[in-house]
C-alpha cells in the first residue's frame, strides 16, 4: 500500500427487530407526528416507540380519529400522515379515513398490525383480510411476510404516497415479523421494486393545443379544484394571473376553495350540490 492509499472501512448493516425498523424508518422520513390506537397487534411497534423521543405519538379514542387527524396534519403541514393501528377492528375503523384521503388526494401512510403469518387465513382472533378490504380504497397496499422486505417497503410507501397524486398506502405487518429481526436499510441504500414513476411534466404539445383552444373560446370558464390547493401558494398564484389574463370567470368545487378570492368580480361561487345556482348553471 502507498503512502496514497486509503483503506475504506466496510459497510456496517445494522440488525434490528421488524419493530424498531419502522420506527427508525420513520425517522429517516422524517416523521415527528404519528396518530393511533393501540391493540395486541402492533403492542411491539408501541415498545418500540416509548424509546424514541424524536416522534410523538398522537393517543386518539377510535382509529376513525386517527386517519382523519393524519389527513388534517397532511393537509396543514405539506407532509404525510401517518397512522398505527391494530389488527381487525382496528384496520376496519380507519377505512373512512383512508377513502377520504384517496378522495381529496391526501399523502397518508396507514401501518396496521396483523395475525402472525402462520394464522393468516385461519379466522384467528381479529384477524380481516386487511390487504383485500383495502386493495380499491388505497393507492398501493402491502402485505409484509418477509422482515428483509419491510425497510424496503415502508420507504416505497412514503415514494408512492407523495409523488406524483398523492393518496393513501396501507402497510399490514403480522405480529411475527415485527418480532424478527433483519438488516435495516435507510431511503437512499433501497432499491424500488415497484415499478411506480408517475409523470410529473407536462406535454409540451398537448399544453400548446390548450392554450389556442382557451384563446378561442368565446366563453372560457375555470374550473378549479382541490389540485391548485395541494400544489402549494404559487399555484394560487398563477390562477389569479391566469384569470385575469384570460378574463374568464372562475368556479370552484369544495376542495378547492381559498385558491381564488370570493371578492374578485370574477368569482362566479362554488360547484356541486351545496354550490351557487350561477357557478353551476355556468
Amino acid at each position: 500500500m502507498t503512502a496514497h492509499q486509503t483503506i475504506e472501512a466496510p459497510a456496517t448493516t445494522e440488525t434490528l427487530t421488524g419493530a424498531e425498523i419502522v420506527v427508525r424508518a420513520l425517522i429517516d422520513q422524517g416523521v415527528e407526528v404519528l396518530f393511533g390506537y393501540p391493540g395486541g397487534a402492533v403492542l411491539p411497534i408501541y415498545d418500540a416507540l416509548f424509546e424514541e423521543a424524536r416522534l410523538q405519538h398522537v393517543l386518539v379514542r377510535h382509529e376513525q380519529g386517527a386517519t382523519h387527524a393524519a389527513e388534517g396534519y397532511a393537509r396543514s403541514t405539506g407532509k404525510p400522515g401517518v397512522v398505527l393501528v391494530t389488527s381487525g377492528p382496528g384496520a376496519t375503523n380507519a377505512i373512512t379515513g383512508i377513502v377520504d384521503a384517496l378522495m381529496d388526494s391526501i399523502p397518508m401512510i396507514v401501518f396496521t398490525g396483523q395475525v402472525a403469518t402462520h394464522l393468516i387465513g385461519t379466522d384467528a382472533f381479529q384477524e380481516c383480510d386487511t390487504i383485500g378490504i383495502t386493495r380499491p380504497i388505497t393507492k398501493h397496499n402491502y402485505l409484509v411476510k418477509d422482515v428483509a422486505d419491510l425497510p424496503r417497503i415502508i420507504h416505497e410507501a412514503f415514494h408512492i404516497a407523495t409523488s406524483g397524486r398523492p393518496g393513501p398506502v396501507v402497510i399490514d405487518i403480522p405480529k411475527d415479523v415485527q418480532f424478527s429481526k433483519g438488516a435495516y436499510q435507510g431511503p437512499k441504500e433501497v432499491v424500488h421494486a415497484h415499478n411506480y414513476n408517475p409523470r410529473t411534466k407536462g406535454d409540451s404539445a398537448k399544453i400548446a393545443e390548450a392554450v389556442a383552444m382557451i384563446a378561442g373560446a368565446r366563453r372560457p370558464i375555470l374550473y378549479t379544484g382541490g389540485g391548485v390547493i395541494n400544489a402549494g401558494p404559487r399555484a394560487s398564484e398563477l390562477l389569479r394571473e391566469f384569470a385575469k389574463l384570460t378574463g374568464a370567470p372562475v368556479t370552484s368545487t369544495l376542495m378547492g376553495l381559498g385558491a381564488f378570492p370570493a371578492s374578485n368580480p370574477a368569482w362566479l361561487g362554488m360547484l356541486g350540490m351545496h354550490g351557487s345556482f350561477e357557478a353551476n348553471n355556468a
